[in-house]
C-alpha cells in the first residue's frame, strides 16, 4: 500500500507499516494537526502497529506540545526524524523529551525505515 494525502501543512505518504511525512516550508506543526494523524491511524492502521517517520526536507518549526497527544495513539510503535541538518538534530533531542514512544533521529531514510520496522516487530511481540 502506498497512498499520498495532501494537507495544508504538508503531505503524508501511507505505506504498509509506516507513514512518511514531509512538512511544507515555514509551517509550524501545531497540536491540532494531530487530528489528521489520528484519522490516518484509525483508517489505515486500525488494530495494527505503525511508525511515523518525518523527513525534514524543509525548514519548519514544531510546537513540542503536539507530542503529548501523539503519545496517546495506542498503535503508534515508533517515531523517527530524518534530517542531515545539525539544528534539526539538536531539536530532536528536545522533542524526544515530550514523546512517550520510541523516538530516534536518522540522517538516512532507509535506516529510519529499518529501525521503525524493528520497533513495530517488538511492539507486535509485546
Amino acid at each position: 500500500m502506498s497512498q499520498v494525502v495532501i494537507f495544508e501543512f504538508g503531505k503524508i505518504e501511507i505505506h504498509d507499516t509506516y507513514v512518511l511525512a514531509v512538512m511544507n516550508e515555514g509551517v509550524t506543526v501545531k497540536p491540532e494537526y494531530n487530528i489528521e494523524l489520528i484519522k490516518i491511524a484509525d483508517k489505515y492502521f486500525k488494530g495494527q502497529p505503525f511508525a511515523y517517520i518525518t523527513h525534514r526536507l524543509n525548514s519548519y518549526s514544531v510546537n513540542p506540545q503536539i507530542y503529548f497527544e501523539t503519545s496517546k495513539i495506542e498503535n503508534l510503535a515508533a517515531f523517527a526524524v530524518v534530517s542531515e541538518n545539525k539544528i534539526s538534530t539538536s531539536n530532536t533531542e528536545i522533542e524526544k523529551i515530550f514523546l512517550k514512544k520510541p523516538f530516534k533521529h536518522f540522517t538516512d531514510l532507509d535506516n529510519a525505515i529499518a529501525w521503525a520496522n524493528e520497533k513495530i516487530a517488538c511492539f507486535t511481540a509485546s
